[in-house]
């Protein structure tokens, strides 16, 4: 007889999501001119946005969730690389141009193109959080190709809406799961 092993393991989502919601909603405020950018959205990125969400990517892989995994390992790291774009000029790098900006953001918005129609057999939630990122990511794109301030503005006031959606789900999910019933809908 074969023996089955029950997964006792925590559900890392809530883990991921907010560290992708947290500091998408601070570096947000930045886009949208509500402050300069600055040493807290660099910390928020590398350890919340970043090695956080990476954490969540691995313990998704461990439970054997593929989207989870491929989501969470690639936005942390998309927070790591963000703020060594920010801090390799400070070493002696070329700092990147609109172009090449333009470039790295909407590739972003490709990948994250193809996870929003992973989400469409999901939750609305899923598809609120990679449709409005989906948006986000080509604001800061063109923001970054045309130099349009006013594009970036609008950028940081619709990333100031996506951030929120994570945020939401992450806390849907624990407050569900402490109460032990469906308390908020996802």
């Amino acid at each position: 007889m074969e023996q089955i092993i029950k997964d006792t393991t925590a559900n890392p989502a809530p883990l991921g999501l907010f560290g992708f919601g947290m500091t998408t909603i601070l570096l947000n405020l930045h886009n949208a001119g509500f402050y300069e950018l600055n040493s807290m959205i660099m910390a928020m990125g590398i350890f919340i946005g970043g090695t956080q969400q990476v954490i969540a990517g691995i313990m998704e892989w461990k439970k054997g969730n593929g989207f989870g995994m491929s989501a969470f390992t690639s936005y942390g790291f998309f927070w790591l690389s963000l703020v060594a774009i920010w801090i390799l000029p400070l070493m002696g790098v070329t700092k990147p141009d609109g172009t090449s900006m333009g470039f790295y953001l909407g590739l972003w918005g490709l990948f994250t193109l193809a996870f929003f129609f992973g989400t469409l057999n999901g939750n609305t939630i899923g598809k609120l959080i990679f449709g409005s990122l989906v948006v986000l990511f080509a604001l800061l794109s063109v923001a970054s190709f045309t130099g349009n301030s006013d594009i970036h503005t609008v950028a940081g006031y619709e990333g100031i809406l996506c951030g929120p959606f994570a945020f939401y789900e992450g806390a849907a999910i624990v407050i569900n799961e402490k109460l032990g019933r469906k308390a908020l809908p996802l």
